[in-house]
C-alpha cells in the first residue's frame, strides 16, 4: 500500500508536515476509488434521490424510505406516506474478494450489507444477490459460482435473513473478474431510526463485536486496483473472513441497543476498518475524535497501530454512546458474548488516534472524508453495432435459447437459500420478483434486483435504461408500483477512455429511466477497476428496486390453463443484446424502449390485480420464447400463434422490456387498462395439455412441459 505522489503532496500541504505511516495508509485507503468515488462522484449527480417517501437518502450506511399508508387507493405518489413504518435499502459489491476467495468474499459481502442495515436501527428482512460469472462452460467460472453461492447461503442462512431475489448471469468478459452484488432490505419504525452522524462532543465511541485481527488489511485499496494474474494467492490477506454466528448475535444485540435508546449514532466497520468507520462517523457530524487504539479488543497478538486502525475484520460496529449509557451497552454485549471496548471520545477537534502513548494520527476528519480530489477522465462514446442478423431454424433456436445458462432455471442457486425464515416471504425466489408480507403496514413489498450485461455491452446507455424498466416491470407483474431503488455501478478501469465512456453511459441511462419512472435512487455503491489480464468487465448497472402492493398474494407466473393469453406491449423489437444473438451469432441495434414507460408500468400493475387475471409473466431474457416456456407446467399448457410485422425471430427472441404475457378471463379489462398506452395482442389460449404449441412462420412447434423442464435444468445437471 502506498499513497500516490500527487495525493501525498495534498496531505503534506494540509498537515504542514509529512504524514505518519498510519496517516499515510489511512489516506491511501479512504482516498481510494472504492471509498472516495474519485472517478464516479462527478457523474452521480445525474440521479434523482428525493421523493415524499425518502427519509434518508444517499450518504449514510443505508437509505431509509417510508412505506405508503395502507388505506390509500394508490400505492405511491399521493402524499400519504406512512408516518411509522420505514424500510432501509442498501447494496454493495464484493467483486475482487470473491475472485480471490469466492466463499469468504461472498459471505462477507452479505455480512457487510446486513451491518449497514443494522446501523440505521433496522432489522434485516430480505437479501438479493446479483451474480455475474464468465462462460458457464469454463471450469473456473463454475468453481467461482459454487463457492460464491455456498458463501451467500451459509452466511444468510446462519444469520436468519432470507435471500429472496436476485439474478445470475454468464458472460465471457467476467472470466477474469466476477461480480458479486448483494442488496438488503430492513424494517424499522420511525422512532428507531439511527444515522451515522455523530451527535455531541463528550459522548463515547464504543466498539462492539468480534475481536480485531489482521484479515482484510488494505481491502479498500485492493478493491480499487485491477486484478493481477496472481491475485488468488498474493491478495488473499486482503479478503475478510466471516463469522455468521457472531453476526447473528450482533443483530440481536443491536436490536436491544436500539430498543433501549442507548445509541446516538452508528457505523458498521467495513472498508478501511475502524479508521474508516470512526472518521466517517464524526466527520458527518462535523466533529472529531480522540481514540486510543490500545483499547481495541483484539484476537491476534502484537498488533501494531496501523493494523488495528485498518484491518477489515468482520462483525464489528462502532457506536456513539452517552457516558451514562456505556455500562448498559457493555451489559448487552456481555449478554450476547460479544467483545466491547470503549475506545475513545467524540470531540470538537481533529480526528486523533494514539497508540502506546504516541499520537499516530492527527488530522481533520472532514479532510479525510472529503479531501480527495476528483478525477477528470476522458470518455469515448461507444460505437453502435452493425446489423448482421443470422438465419436459423426456429425450433433449434428455441431449444438453444431456452436451455442456455442465462435463460435456464436458477433453482440450483436459490434452493440453497432459506427464503422462508422470518415467515414474510409470500412470493419466493424463482419468480419475476419476490413479495414480502409487511404485516405491520398491511402491505406487500415487492423486491427485484439484477442487470443484463448483454444489453449494456451492445448499448451502455439504452441497456441501462432497459435494466431500470425491466426491474420496474418485475414489480408490476406482481401488482406493485415502484417505491425506490439503489444501484451498484460496476465498471472496468476508468482510466481507459472507452471503459469510462461505457460507465458514463450506464450511469446516465439508469438515471434517466429511473426519473422517467419517478423512482428515486436513494443510495448505492460504485465498483471500478474490475479489470484483469483477460480485459474489462461489461459495464454492469445492477439495480435493486422495491415496490408496494395492497395484497400479499401476487398473481402466479405459471398458467392455470383456463384463460386467454395476451401480450401487452409491442409484439416485437430488434434483437440487439438478446440471448438469441449471443447463442447463434450476429449483431443488431438495441430495441427502442417505450416512450411512456411509467404509464406502461402503472397499467401493468393494475392488470396484475384485476379479478380476471390468472397469471402474469414479464418478457425479458430470451424474449417471449422463454417467457412462454417458463409459464407452462405439467398441469397447464398453451397454444399460441405468433404473427408480427417483423421477423419470426424478432417476435420470439427480442428482449424488449416493458412487456408481459397475461392469462386472463377478461381480455376486455386488460385491453381497457392499456388503451392509448400500449398495444395488446391476443396470442392464443391456455389449456390443460401440459405442452407449449407455437404456430409461427407457417409451421407449428411443440414441446411438452417435461421436455422444456429438461432444457431448463442445465445448471442442476452440470453442477449437482
Amino acid at each position: 500500500m502506498s499513497l500516490s505522489e500527487s495525493d501525498r503532496k495534498l496531505v503534506v500541504a494540509e498537515l504542514g508536515r509529512d504524514p505518519t505511516p498510519a496517516e499515510e495508509t489511512l489516506f491511501e485507503n479512504l482516498w481510494s476509488e472504492h471509498c472516495a468515488y474519485r472517478s464516479s462522484r462527478p457523474l452521480l449527480s445525474a440521479f434523482d434521490s428525493e421523493s415524499e417517501d425518502v427519509v434518508v437518502g444517499p450518504g449514510d450506511d443505508a437509505a431509509v424510505v417510508a412505506l405508503p399508508s395502507a388505506d390509500t387507493d394508490s400505492t405511491r405518489g399521493d402524499g400519504r406516506a406512512n408516518d411509522d413504518t420505514y424500510i432501509t435499502m442498501g447494496i454493495e459489491s464484493h467483486n475482487h474478494p470473491s475472485y480471490v476467495d469466492p466463499y469468504d468474499g461472498a459471505a462477507t459481502g452479505v455480512g457487510g450489507i446486513v451491518r449497514d442495515t443494522l446501523s440505521m436501527g433496522a432489522y434485516p428482512i430480505a437479501l438479493a444477490d446479483s451474480l455475474y460469472f464468465g462462460g458457464f462452460d469454463r471450469e473456473h467460472s463454475r468453481y467461482l459460482l459454487e463457492g460464491v453461492v455456498e458463501g451467500i447461503a451459509d452466511y444468510g442462512n446462519s444469520i436468519g435473513v432470507p435471500t429472496v431475489a436476485g439474478s445470475t448471469q454468464f458472460h465471457p468478459d467476467y472470466e477474469g473478474n466476477p461480480l458479486v452484488n448483494v442488496a438488503c432490505v430492513g424494517l424499522l419504525s420511525a422512532d428507531r431510526l439511527v444515522t451515522a452522524n455523530a451527535q455531541e462532543p463528550g459522548n463515547k465511541l464504543v466498539l462492539v463485536g468480534n475481536g480485531t485481527g489482521r484479515d482484510g488489511l488494505g481491502g479498500a485499496s485492493f478493491a480499487s486496483e485491477n486484478l493481477a494474474e496472481d491475485a488468488e494467492t498474493e491478495d488473499r490477506p486482503a479478503v475478510q473472513v466471516g463469522d455468521p454466528y457472531t453476526e447473528k448475535l450482533l443483530i440481536e444485540a443491536n436490536e436491544e441497543l436500539v430498543d433501549g435508546d442507548l445509541v446516538e449514532s452508528a457505523r458498521d466497520l467495513g472498508a478501511a476498518g475502524l479508521g474508516g468507520a470512526s472518521s466517517e462517523l464524526v466527520a458527518k457530524g462535523g466533529l472529531g475524535a480522540a481514540i486510543e487504539l490500545d483499547r481495541v479488543h483484539q484476537r491476534e497478538p502484537n498488533m501494531n497501530a496501523l493494523e488495528i486502525l485498518l484491518a477489515e475484520s468482520q462483525e464489528r460496529m462502532c457506536y456513539e454512546v452517552r457516558p451514562e449509557n456505556v455500562d448498559a451497552v457493555a451489559d448487552i454485549a456481555e449478554k450476547y458474548d460479544l467483545g466491547c471496548s470503549v475506545i475513545g471520545d467524540v470531540t470538537d477537534g481533529n480526528y486523533v488516534c494514539t497508540f502506546e502513548g504516541e499520537t499516530v494520527v492527527d488530522v481533520s476528519a472532514e479532510f479525510i472524508g472529503d479531501g480527495a480530489p476528483m478525477n477528470d477522465l476522458p470518455a469515448e462514446e461507444p460505437t453502435q453495432p452493425e446489423i448482421d442478423l443470422p438465419k436459423s431454424d426456429l425450433g433449434e433456436a428455441f431449444e438453444t435459447v431456452v436451455g442456455s445458462p442465462n435463460c435456464a432455471s436458477k433453482r440450483w442457486v436459490y434452493r440453497q437459500y432459506d427464503h422462508e425464515v422470518q415467515t414474510r416471504t409470500a412470493t419466493p425466489p424463482g419468480d419475476d420478483s419476490a413479495v414480502m408480507a409487511i404485516r405491520r403496514a398491511g402491505l406487500g413489498l415487492a423486491f427485484s434486483s439484477g442487470a443484463n450485461p448483454h444489453w449494456t455491452t451492445v448499448s451502455p446507455y439504452d441497456g441501462a435504461r432497459a435494466v431500470a424498466l425491466e426491474n420496474a416491470t418485475n414489480l408490476a407483474v406482481k401488482g406493485a408500483e415502484p417505491l425506490a431503488a439503489v444501484d451498484c455501478l460496476n465498471g472496468g478501469n476508468p482510466e481507459k477512455p472507452d471503459v469510462y465512456g461505457g460507465f458514463s453511459g450506464i450511469v446516465d441511462g439508469l438515471a434517466d429511466m429511473c426519473s422517467e419512472l419517478d423512482v428515486p435512487v436513494v443510495g448505492g455503491n460504485v465498483s471500478l477497476y474490475n479489470d484483469s489480464p483477460s480485459g474489462p468487465i461489461p459495464p454492469t448497472p445492477t439495480l435493486a428496486m422495491t415496490g408496494t402492493t395492497a395484497e400479499y398474494d401476487a398473481p402466479p407466473t405459471e398458467l392455470s390453463g383456463e384463460g386467454t393469453l395476451l401480450l401487452v406491449g409491442e409484439p416485437s423489437g430488434s434483437l440487439g443484446g438478446s440471448e438469441y444473438l449471443a447463442q447463434v451469432g450476429g449483431s443488431d441495434r438495441f430495441p427502442e424502449l417505450p416512450e411512456n414507460a411509467s404509464e406502461v408500468v402503472s397499467a401493468l400493475a393494475l392488470v396484475a390485480t384485476q379479478d380476471g387475471t390468472l397469471a402474469v409473466h414479464d418478457v425479458s431474457d430470451g424474449g417471449m420464447a422463454v417467457t412462454l416456456a417458463e409459464m407452462i407446467s405439467e398441469d397447464a399448457g398453451a397454444s399460441v400463434s405468433i404473427s408480427a410485422d417483423g421477423s419470426a425471430a424478432e417476435s420470439l427472441f427480442s428482449e424488449l422490456p416493458g412487456r408481459a404475457v397475461v392469462e386472463t378471463t377478461n381480455p376486455e379489462a386488460v385491453i381497457g387498462a392499456f388503451e392509448e398506452i400500449a398495444p395488446v395482442t391476443e396470442l392464443g389460449t391456455a389449456d390443460e395439455s401440459g405442452a407449449l404449441e407455437i404456430e409461427v412462420d407457417g409451421g407449428t412447434l411443440r414441446w411438452s412441459a417435461e421436455q422444456i423442464a429438461e432444457l431448463r435444468d442445465v445448471l442442476v445437471r452440470e453442477l449437482d
